[in-house]
């Protein structure tokens, strides 16, 4: 049972740890995250979506905490009950994405009238962020992330049963419990291919053991529980205020969003339909692509007979939806990506959420970088109305162009952000706070 219990502690710890600081590094995403789960066509709990960037900080910060709290044996009956009914939590979520039919419909009142509209199905838990798709290509499926917490689950139930075993370590477990969670943080370092987490294990074991040593052990487990959850808000506050540390995104510095999309491919299918013989009855099914009698007034198509069978999987492609549209509708996309001069993009997902205390240093550099003979849009998912009436607002030289929602919030975690391009290649992302000048703007096209 003391092994069980040990190992449980090494897995269970290092897993919340390095879950909840992948997404404590990208809090707005996470936040984006649990709006599509807040929205009415999905939990139907449109109530908490101004919330959802403090639900977002609480669950990194309570992720944090609560693997630190296992290893160090702080506070089990708190720290167990709330693993457990996180967990359980997570586990409700993930089976409610899985089994979610696309399909499905809903109703609600509208001016004392019953109207049906569709589900949303949110196909990505979050549950990494952005991490599985930027290190192994591709996020969990629904199920997967379900048996994931299922596996989670069957070590945190002896936790919960034989918390009582578990003691505020002594010098003894220390030796045993901190090292080897620290090498299990590494290797789920390894997997996600940021070595943040090792770093951040590090400087809170360091506070940990000079708490040990100047405290008693009830003073002590508050003062540990107090210092983790301080380095983690200082780590979430950098994030949030700039931009993420490790960026997992497709938009990262140094990605090509032409080559993404070059190598998109889309599924191959064969179509087969069925015709019935009007003189012997014989139905016969046929391909599509080949001869079939469509034509020959002895054959008559059966009713909902067409099926399509997927033959080679599609690749789709990360950036599928980044376009960029003028004004009169022109899409100027390609254009953007196979300029070689540098293009500067001012990224606003909202004009009427922006935070325009960054305008002022955005529009200098817009202006060096006209002067420099760089091109520079506004791309916004806002109406052309309202953005060119904030452009005018602000004084902006540019043109705006309109871009997916969703698409302007995973390239740039700020609204307003910036983007170089040049050649299709992100060369440089800033967060409105960090707006650069044009010689550090034009700095990065020489890395």
């Amino acid at each position: 049972m003391r092994i069980l219990i040990i190992f449980s502690r090494l897995f269970v710890g290092s897993l919340f740890i390095v879950s909840g600081l992948i997404k404590a590094n990208d809090p707005l995403g996470f936040s984006y995250k649990l709006e599509e789960y807040f929205a009415e066509s999905a939990l139907n709990l449109p109530f908490l979506e101004p919330f959802s960037l403090s639900l977002a900080i609480l669950a990194c910060l309570a992720e944090v905490v609560l693997g630190f709290a296992v290893l160090f044996g702080g506070r089990m009956k708190l720290a167990t009950w709330a693993l457990l009914l996180l967990t359980l939590f997570f586990g409700w979520l993930t089976i409610y994405t899985a089994t979610c039919d696309p399909q499905g419909v809903y109703t609600i009142m509208v001016e004392g009238q019953a109207q049906e509209r569709g589900v949303t199905c949110v196909t990505d838990c979050g549950c990494f962020g952005d991490a599985m798709k930027g290190s192994i290509g591709r996020s969990l499926t629904p199920w997967e992330s379900f048996s994931k917490d299922m596996v989670l689950l069957v070590f945190i139930i002896p936790l919960f049963f034989w918390r009582k075993r578990i003691n505020w370590n002594t010098q003894q477990d220390d030796l045993i419990l901190l090292p080897i969670s620290l090498v299990m943080v590494a290797i789920w370092s390894w997997i996600f291919t940021w070595w943040g987490p090792v770093w951040f294990t590090l400087i809170g074991f360091a506070g940990y053991l000079l708490i040990k040593r100047f405290m008693q052990s009830a003073k002590a487990e508050w003062a540990s529980a107090g210092w983790v959850a301080l380095i983690s808000v200082v780590f979430i506050w950098m994030n949030y205020a700039h931009l993420p540390m490790r960026d997992y995104r497709p938009y990262a510095v140094g990605k090509s969003i032409s080559e993404q999309m070059r190598t998109a491919k889309p599924p191959v299918n064969k179509t087969y339909v069925s015709y019935r013989n009007k003189t012997s009855g014989e139905v016969k099914e046929y391909d599509s692509s080949g001869p079939y009698p469509w034509d020959d007034e002895n054959f008559e198509n059966v009713p909902n007979s067409t099926r399509v069978v997927e033959i080679e999987p599609g690749i789709a492609s990360q950036v599928q939806d980044f376009h960029l549209v003028d004004v009169e509708g022109n899409d100027l996309t390609i254009g953007i990506l196979d300029e070689t001069v540098p293009v500067l993009l001012v990224m606003i997902y909202d004009v009427d959420k922006t935070d325009r205390s960054c305008m002022p240093s955005i529009k200098a550099l817009a202006d060096e970088a006209y002067k420099n003979q760089w091109y520079v849009f506004g791309v916004t998912a806002s109406p052309f109305d309202k953005s060119e009436e904030f452009r005018h607002t602000e004084q902006l030289p540019f043109e705006m162009t309109q871009c997916d929602e969703k698409t302007i919030k995973t390239a740039i975690r700020s609204n307003p952000g910036l983007m170089v391009i040049q050649q299709g290649t992100v060369r440089g992302l800033w967060h409105c706070n960090d707006t650069p000048n044009f010689a550090e703007a034009a700095a990065t096209l020489k890395e």
